[in-house]
């Protein structure tokens, strides 16, 4: 029986549904050999998922995923948030623990600002209540969205990022971030693989997505997400395509936050993604060479 596994992952350490130690089970029920565990900003919930990993047989693979911001060249300022996902990353790298604490530090700020703007809209969601709701986990957009549904002020998630807190709504409220190359340097600094996430959804040319890998090339980016839920076959093989002409590794997930993005299923996506694990050991080996 082919193995299968998933290498974008979400919990409630960041804004998943489903704690670490759930996502372990549910990898179980999916029959996957491996999963990466990638929340946002952090390496928390790695901890957490070791023990109910190793009790069912799951491979876990310390991960992180990295919001970052790229300045698209040309006459016209242009700015991009690009994911960079790290794979194999040592979760008490001090350099990773201490930038990451700087990114939330300023997504706390920027959850302040969006809870205010909210409030002078006339909802009634307090900070207090998104940590009562959201305890040691790194609060993102996706959970203030999930507590306004959960209050009854919204009548679906997709209304707050389509009305409220989406890029360019009038609750919406920008932050820090660092570029996608010194993400893949904090990443090859705590020992893992950077992988660009999901590149499609940037919806990018095919000329800037090249100047995109070129520049993340140049500082050392080893892979791309070539298998992701949303990808119609004909992408993923324009991806696989990609990634074999700039000599990138292969990886993919299916980017699993439980409820919050209640179509996508860990391991299978929207039912069709397929990562065997042979992906991981191509992986793993590119590892073992740095």
């Amino acid at each position: 029986m082919e193995r299968i596994i998933d290498l974008h992952v979400h919990s409630t350490e960041s804004d998943g549904t489903l704690s670490p130690e759930e996502v372990i089970l549910a990898a179980k029920q999916a029959k996957l050999s491996a999963i990466a565990l990638t929340d946002h900003d952090t390496t928390a919930g790695v901890a957490k998922a070791l023990p109910a990993a190793a009790a069912c047989g799951i491979e876990l693979i310390p991960g992180i995923e990295l919001s970052t911001e790229y300045k698209i060249p040309g006459g016209l300022s242009q700015r991009k948030e690009i994911h960079i996902v790290g794979l194999f990353v040592d979760p008490e790298n001090p350099l990773l623990l201490a930038k990451t604490k700087e990114f939330r530090d300023c997504r706390d700020r920027r959850n302040e600002k969006i809870v205010a703007a909210l409030q002078r809209e006339g909802f009634h969601i307090t900070m207090e209540m998104l940590a009562e709701e959201n305890p040691d986990s790194v609060i993102t957009r996706a959970n203030i969205a999930r507590c306004l549904y959960r209050h009854g002020e919204i009548s679906s998630v997709r209304e707050a990022f389509d009305r409220y807190i989406g890029d360019g709504c009038k609750c919406y409220v920008g932050r820090f971030k660092v570029t996608p190359m010194e993400a893949v340097d904090l990443i090859h600094a705590a020992g893992g693989l950077a992988i660009l996430a999901h590149p499609v959804l940037y919806r990018m040319g095919s000329a800037t997505l090249q100047r995109l890998i070129d520049d993340l090339r140049s500082a050392g980016l080893d892979g791309i997400e070539a298998l992701y839920s949303t990808y119609t076959a004909g992408e993923e093989r324009q991806m696989k395509k990609i990634a074999a002409e700039n000599g990138l590794l292969l990886s993919g997930g299916s980017d699993f936050h439980g409820e919050n993005k209640p179509t996508i299923r860990l391991g299978c996506g929207k039912g069709s993604l397929h990562i065997p694990y042979s992906v991981l050991e191509r992986l793993k080996e590119a590892r073992r060479s740095l």
